[in-house]
């Protein structure tokens, strides 16, 4: 799987990581100011030390030459395989950051050898399992699935201690009224979410971060707050009775709270049509997300990519462009959001543009959408034959043949592409793909009536 001399990228570094908190906590150590003493060697070795919270600097090693995939050893207490200074140290060196070729160190020298010389006895037949640690074992358990099926139980109790914790919060919260929300300020929801965090829920934690943000943002906010609440008790009532749910929707709950999955749907190999491509950021990690529509298969997938602080995703594809691939879904009750498996060709122009509906049509699609996720913010729609025309301060997007509208969320109100769309439009019909949701639509790329390329709109 790895070939010396060749630097991975940064989104198949992180594709290793265990979890989302794995992967954002990794993405915070990939530059070279929290390393020292980090080298390289041409048999596929890199190490280095990394300062924690104590005195002593954790020492990270990463042995890159297994053709299963690398393995990792770290001092640091974490039983997560890779941990976050593993994930941070191939991400420094995918970057190409100082990583010099060097002799190992001791201690790092003396795992290397230990290791080898255990692969070297397998390859020879001997039989013996293989290191733990492996990505492999951490993957999922290939190597061991007793053990892996023994972490994976323990991180279900965690979660769902983190679960019932959560419920008692939010029942503290509904005893003592709305308005005290206001008056507690960010912190104790920080605290909670970094409860969540530790229970090795990173999807309830970031719920609750969102509902810090809610007290005094506006007019309505105690009912939008009770709203997100009724929400996240939802999200905690189905992990915990998650057994009772049919497969799709138990399968959501935990992509909900955190358990991110493997593309395990078969291979679909299609011409994917790119509709839209757009980032969004935090102080920690940058997530791409990328809409395909498959001009033979009908369906629509979402792949999304990451990159570390200061760094863009590595996947990037042409807006308006056709791409002759493979893609695997992972498992939810949508299975919309895909993996990319293999490229046939490079993206080529191509005349195709997706089907459209109306504006009543892209709101019952989401409605449909709902009872499959309840959490869900919005569903890609494009809609034919839309005009963009002022609603007071504020735009939607009308049918021109009907008299029906949708409402633009107020994110995509601010944005430059809304100028772009207006002008495309002129007055006219335009076909619009975007997301829709219980904000409104966000349009992300719109191609004119008649003849005309696509227009990225974000």
């Amino acid at each position: 799987m790895t070939q010396q001399g060749v630097r991975w990228t940064a989104d198949q570094v992180l594709a290793l990581a265990p979890d989302d908190a794995s992967r954002t906590a990794g993405s915070r150590l990939g530059s070279a100011g929290a390393w020292s003493r980090t080298g390289s060697s041409r048999e596929g070795a890199v190490w280095g030390l990394c300062k924690g919270s104590g005195a002593t600097p954790y020492r990270t090693v990463v042995d890159l030459a297994d053709p299963s995939g690398p393995a990792y050893r770290c001092s640091c207490p974490s039983r997560k395989f890779p941990c976050k200074h593993a994930l941070g140290l191939l991400l420094l060196w995918s970057g190409g950051q100082p990583v010099p070729p060097a002799e190992p160190p001791e201690w790092a020298g003396q795992w290397l050898t230990e290791r080898r010389e255990r692969l070297g006895r397998e390859q020879a037949g001997e039989g013996e399992e293989k290191a733990e640690g492996s990505a492999a074992d951490a993957a999922g358990g290939a190597a061991d699935p007793e053990a892996a099926r023994r972490r994976a139980e323990r991180r279900a109790e965690r979660i769902g201690a983190g679960a019932t914790e959560l419920e008692q919060r939010l029942a503290d919260l509904l005893r003592s009224g709305l308005a005290s929300a206001e008056q507690s300020g960010y912190g104790l929801w920080e605290e909670t979410a970094a409860r969540m965090v530790d229970a090795q829920a990173p999807g309830l934690a970031g719920r609750v971060r969102e509902l810090g943000a809610i007290p005094g943002s506006g007019p309505g906010w105690p009912a939008r707050l009770l709203e997100e609440c009724a929400l996240l008790h939802l999200l905690d009532r189905g992990w915990l009775r998650r057994a009772e749910l049919p497969d799709g929707l138990a399968a959501t709950v935990r992509s909900r709270v955190g358990l991110t999955g493997t593309a395990d749907g078969p291979p679909v190999r299609d011409n994917w049509l790119v509709l839209a491509q757009y980032d969004t950021a935090d102080a920690k990690l940058t997530t791409r997300r990328i809409w395909l529509y498959g001009t033979g298969s009908g369906r629509t997938a979402l792949l999304l990519s990451y990159g570390p602080v200061g760094r863009s995703p590595e996947l990037a594809l042409p807006v308006g462009l056709a791409l002759d691939a493979e893609l695997s879904a992972y498992p939810d009750a949508g299975r919309q959001r895909a993996a990319l498996v293999e490229r046939h060709a490079p993206p080529e122009p191509t005349p195709v543009r997706p089907p459209g509906v109306t504006t009543v049509e892209a709101a019952a699609r989401y409605g449909d959408a709902l009872r499959d996720d309840p959490w869900l913010d919005s569903v890609p729609v494009t809609l034919d034959d839309v005009v963009p025309t002022p609603d007071g301060d504020s735009w939607q997007l009308a049918d021109a043949d009907g008299g029906t509208a949708l409402p633009l969320t107020s994110s995509a109100a601010s944005r430059p592409g809304l100028w772009r769309l207006v002008a495309l439009s002129g007055g006219a019909p335009v076909k619009v793909f975007g997301e829709c949701g219980h904000r409104g639509f966000t349009p992300l790329t719109a191609w004119p009536s008649g003849a005309g390329e696509a227009v990225p709109l974000c």
